[in-house]
């Protein structure tokens, strides 16, 4: 039997093929350009580099080939570009992960005061086939009234793409993105501009924006969705999808104003008649596992989360929080939940250390069960 081949997600975006291609696109607008060199100074370091570097490492064998005065080098680029991506669509449609290198090369080479405006128009053309929400964000933190004025603009675009990035290049908290320096409040100011978009692509981003701002500022996340829904700019189906999500850090908190704008009362009508441990011992490659019973005592919807507090390597405790499940209940009804919660070895989340864990059982928020268990390495 074969063995299978295991995916890699750097060798997926970023191979042969693809450097190929845009050499190509290249020497098609740039006849000089020496497609097969590039092709091969590029790859030749492949294999040592992961996924990010070998973005990087695209950018600086770009600048190598490419004329040395900057804007002739971006026009070229630009001009090598494929077709905008659809305008019909309205969620997934991301575009080539091989054009970041061109965001980046822009960010490297044109975020100054002499390329400024020329730089912020060529990031809006290429996040038309690749998010630039990664490159804008040098812009952002040292000329911030320029590029906030830019963001501004494509907020009010008629291209979705452009939209997108005025939420998503000032997320707060973008995951393995920089640290912005200017203040939140600045992002809900275009935010402002884009909960009423008809794009889920939008709103997607508009709600993990202000699910970001949730871990610095609750108060105003709720205020703010209280005031989008009440203004009925959004449709109501949409509108409760961006609640949703935009909540869903504040709701894994327990935060009481949160949940009960989804619906969930902070004290349900309930029993809870059983939570067992299978074992109060685990080894790691073993799975924890547990029974919940619930009794409703009136009609109820419930959110039933658990939180496994997990030694860290200082001895202390470290809370996550985990689904477990959404349920409405009528009156007398009982439901009983089963869960195992798998301890792997070689986790690439966390490392897993032996000694006493906690488990909890939290229902709209309340926790209303704790034991402690042994985990053995």
């Amino acid at each position: 039997m074969l063995k299978k081949e295991k995916f890699s997600l750097k060798d997926e975006l970023y191979n042969p093929q693809k450097i190929e291609m845009i050499a190509s696109e290249i020497k098609e607008v740039y006849p000089s350009f020496e497609a097969s060199q590039f092709t091969k100074e590029t790859l030749v370091k492949f294999p040592k580099l992961e996924l990010k570097e070998r973005i990087y490492h695209i950018r600086d064998m770009l600048y190598k080939f490419l004329p040395s005065d900057y804007k002739e080098a971006v026009n070229i680029l630009l001009q090598a570009l494929p077709t905008e991506l659809d305008p019909s669509k309205s969620d997934d449609d991301f575009g080539d992960f091989i054009y970041a290198p061109y965001s980046e090369y822009v960010t490297a080479y044109g975020c100054n005061e002499e390329y400024l405006d020329f730089s912020l128009q060529a990031l809006r053309e290429i996040t038309k086939r690749f998010s630039v929400e990664f490159a804008i964000r040098d812009f952002i933190n040292n000329y911030p009234t320029q590029t906030l004025a830019m963001l501004e603009s494509c907020a009010k675009s008629e291209n979705y793409h452009e939209r997108r990035l005025a939420s998503e290049g000032l997320r707060p908290k973008l995951p393995w993105a920089k640290k912005l320096t200017i203040d939140y409040h600045e992002g809900i100011k275009l935010l402002e501009l884009l909960y009423h978009d008809t794009t889920r692509y939008v709103t997607r981003s508009v709600a993990n924006h202000l699910n970001d701002i949730a871990k610095l500022d609750a108060p105003l996340v709720i205020e703010t969705l209280k005031r989008w829904k009440k203004s009925k700019k959004q449709e109501p189906k949409e509108m409760d999808f961006i609640i949703s999500h935009a909540l869903r850090t504040l709701v894994k908190q327990g935060n009481s104003e949160a949940l009960a704008m989804l619906g969930y009362v902070q004290n349900p009508a309930i029993d809870i008649k059983v939570v067992s441990l299978r074992s109060d011992r685990v080894q790691v490659g073993e799975a924890l596992e547990f029974d919940v019973q619930i009794v409703a005592l009136d009609d109820v919807k419930l959110m039933v989360d658990y939180i496994v507090h997990f030694q860290t390597k200082a001895g202390k405790l470290s809370p996550k929080v985990h689904k477990l499940k959404k349920i409405e209940l009528v009156k007398d009804k009982t439901i009983v939940l089963n869960k195992k919660h798998p301890f792997r070895a070689n986790m690439t989340t966390r490392t897993l250390y032996a000694g006493e864990h906690v488990l909890e059982v939290q229902v709209n928020g309340n926790v209303v069960y704790s034991e402690s268990f042994e985990l053995g390495v």
